[in-house]
């Protein structure tokens, strides 16, 4: 009973999180473009938020099993609502520099900081192996909808303020200030997860590195894949997506939100449907042949002539794009020892979030060039198409315990 417990309020903070990151993301890149920052600076302080996440999730992850996985987690939650309480305040930036590099601001609509690492362990601790992941493609169907839901509350509420004469950047500080009181409901929630969660085999005698010991080689070899996605991935984070559109096609905060609430609903059902596929074919060929061909779709995005035909293909793309995320996050943490967890699970998160934090500034330069603004789209959905030959070649052959045992 316990268990289901701490089960619960793992996935409500999962839902609080990713609707407030989904809240941001629609308006965020608007947000500091209205404030006088041009493309170049926006993706600049995306690169820095991406890379203050890795260095400080780093430490925290690899920390974790030691300082605890609730006081991890209530560390995450408190830099949350920081990092959201300064973007409110300033448009100083070297004060939002500060603030991205140190807090934790989702530019991307996706996990940062150390959450996602910390609750996969501990959920991995409640769950036998069977059930895995079944557990992880739920906990990402969650995640989806409610970034899908957070996304079109934010661009609705943005626009609905700005009808009733709010100016834009009073409108958008509202949704900033809603990702801050997230912050604060999340250290509430932490504070009530059990002892449960935290990891009973502490090898403490066996020496570590990053938190590994018999799982180096495989972790890191997962991590340096893992980054070359993320690096392709952040190309094309949401919110720079969402600008995408915003400057290609005139669309407003009230309709990128629809958009966006769409492609992530069908992100979270992709994510389950990823389940039984998993079960027939095993978690690598579903991360790798699911993979594929949304990253294809994502390259022909920039190709159609019109609005409606750019969103249906980025529609099609989400509605496969997401069926890695869970096997990948069940795989991860199959192959790895019970204390191994949540360092694996960080140095891998580590790895992505390094990965991703070059590209945003990447992105502003690109779109800072006219003749290069649909750049991102091809080189991401290109970059993706080699991680994931190289992720077939290099794992195929290692299987999970529940695949071995068939």
């Amino acid at each position: 009973m316990t268990h289901q417990r701490d089960i619960t309020l793992l996935f409500s903070t999962r839902i609080i999180r990713l609707f407030c990151y989904g809240f941001l993301s629609v308006v965020l890149a608007l947000y500091l473009a209205e404030t006088g920052f041009d493309e170049k600076l926006i993706g600049l302080l995306f690169t820095l938020t991406l890379a203050g996440d890795a260095g400080i999730t780093l430490w925290l992850t690899t920390h974790a099993d030691q300082l605890g996985r609730r006081n991890t987690l209530l560390i995450g939650a408190l830099l949350m609502a920081g990092a959201g309480a300064v973007f409110v305040v300033t448009h100083n930036i070297i004060l939002l520099m500060a603030a991205a590099i140190i807090g934790v601001i989702s530019p991307s609509g996706n996990e940062i900081g150390p959450f996602l690492s910390v609750e996969q362990a501990g959920l991995t601790q409640l769950i036998p192996n069977e059930k895995r992941t079944k557990i992880f493609a739920w906990y990402n169907v969650v995640g989806s909808f409610a970034t899908a839901t957070g996304a079109l509350a934010g661009g609705w509420l943005a626009k609905i303020l700005q009808s009733s004469g709010w100016t834009q950047l009073e409108s958008y500080r509202l949704v900033l200030m809603g990702y801050g009181l997230g912050g604060i409901i999340l250290v509430i929630l932490f504070m009530g997860v059990s002892p449960a969660i935290e990891v009973t085999d502490t090898t403490t005698q066996i020496k570590k590195t990053l938190g590994l010991h018999r799982s180096r080689k495989v972790v890191f070899k997962l991590s340096s894949l893992f980054a070359l996605d993320a690096f392709a991935g952040g190309l094309v984070v949401q919110s720079m997506i969402a600008y995408w559109f915003h400057v290609k096609f005139g669309v407003d905060s009230g309709i990128l939100g629809s958009i966006f609430f769409g492609a992530n609903v069908l992100a979270g059902i992709s994510a389950l449907l990823a389940v039984p596929l998993a079960a027939k074919i095993g978690l690598i060929n579903t991360m790798v042949f699911t993979h594929i061909p949304s990253n294809i779709l994502l390259m022909l995005v920039p190709m159609m002539p019109n609005l409606p035909l750019a969103i249906g293909l980025l529609l099609l793309r989400f509605s496969i794009s997401q069926m890695d995320v869970p096997t990948r996050q069940s795989y991860t943490m199959a192959v790895v020892a019970p204390d191994e967890r949540s360092a694996a699970s960080g140095v891998t998160a580590i790895a992505r979030s390094v990965g991703a934090s070059i590209s945003p500034m990447l992105t502003g330069l690109f779109f800072s060039i006219p003749i290069l603004f649909n750049a991102p789209l091809f080189l991401a959905g290109g970059l993706k198409i080699v991680y994931d030959l190289l992720l077939f070649r290099e794992f195929r052959s290692v299987k999970p315990p529940e695949e071995n045992a068939k």
